[in-house]
């Protein structure tokens, strides 16, 4: 596919954008690509990273293999994503701890859109696509209701791991790879890793989620192939049961002191913005809200206008 330098930069837009949700604990970077029409080509053209590739490398030079596997998009959205995370992760960790209620209303207003706009793709209504909605639903809400591992594992092998199976999580919209990383303990250390500029911890995370990118994109591109319909209809449920973890009020019940001596909620409910304890800022709450909404019915009216 032929693009412009003009669409180049738009598609590293959008990848900045995925990299915003992905620093995120509780938003998905594949909710974003998929309401900014990229996410079926994104898993195209990582899928064809494979011994195919080698082989076009090998008899057609680099140009092919370069043309095989969508090269300028994957590097496009791979920079912007880059460039996103590593210039917004010290923004965000303080939003998360001084205006949590804020942040988290934006991008709840942001997903319940994506709700109604990735539902809307769903071209059949039936017993079976309900029923595997309903269980896509079931499974993002049990996810968000675990309780994080009490230590931060700093290991590199686990922080290879924790790479490879957060990115799974972070092309599935609703399922966040950032609270995947929370669960497991290791959002803090690659939190830390990228604010410290330690290099060895990021590249080693980077080239786990190489390899988990590689093989679950295949598992998608299949599933989209041969049951879109039911693939549309659990990921709309994922998206659905993840509200729970991005509701902005919530009650901690319980506390863990982290790796660096300080006290961070453990176990949170969700509860009314009227029986919160503090500050409730339900005013700006529903404005950043509506902002969110409103951000993806513009893509929208974009995506359809172009």
């Amino acid at each position: 596919m032929r693009r412009s330098v003009k669409e180049y930069l738009v598609i590293g837009l959008k990848g900045m954008a995925m990299g915003a949700a992905d620093v995120v604990p509780g938003v998905s970077g594949g909710t974003i690509a998929f309401i900014s029409g990229i996410y079926e080509e994104l898993l195209v053209a990582i899928s064809n990273v494979n011994f195919k590739l080698l082989k076009t490398l090998r008899s057609e030079g680099v140009k092919a293999a370069w043309q095989q596997v969508n090269g300028a998009f994957l590097l496009s959205l791979f920079i912007g994503i880059f460039i996103s995370i590593l210039s917004l992760a010290k923004t965000i960790k303080w939003l998360l701890e001084n205006q949590p209620i804020l942040l988290w209303s934006f991008f709840f207003g942001l997903v319940i859109a994506s709700v109604l706009y990735i539902g809307k793709q769903i071209t059949t209504w039936n017993f079976s696509a309900v029923f595997v909605l309903l269980i896509g639903v079931f499974v993002a809400y049990y996810v968000t209701t675990l309780n994080p591992l009490v230590n931060d594992n700093s290991s590199l092998w686990f922080m290879f791991l924790a790479g490879s199976i957060a990115i799974c999580a972070m092309i599935l919209p609703g399922i966040s790879g950032a609270f995947i990383l929370v669960l497991l303990g290791a959002y803090k250390p690659i939190l830390a890793a990228l604010n410290d500029s330690d290099y060895k911890t990021i590249a080693v995370v980077f080239f786990g989620a190489i390899i988990g990118l590689l093989t679950f994109s295949k598992v998608l591109k299949w599933l989209f192939s041969k049951y879109k319909n039911h693939t549309l209809a659990v990921l709309t449920g994922f998206i659905i049961g993840s509200l729970n973890k991005i509701w902005p009020w919530k009650e901690t019940v319980s506390w863990r002191i982290n790796s660096h001596g300080i006290s961070v909620p453990l176990k949170q409910y969700s509860i009314s913005p009227f029986s919160f304890d503090g500050d409730a800022k339900v005013m700006l709450a529903l404005i950043l809200a509506a902002v969110g909404f409103g951000l993806i019915l513009l893509m929208e009216k974009l995506a359809v206008k172009k």
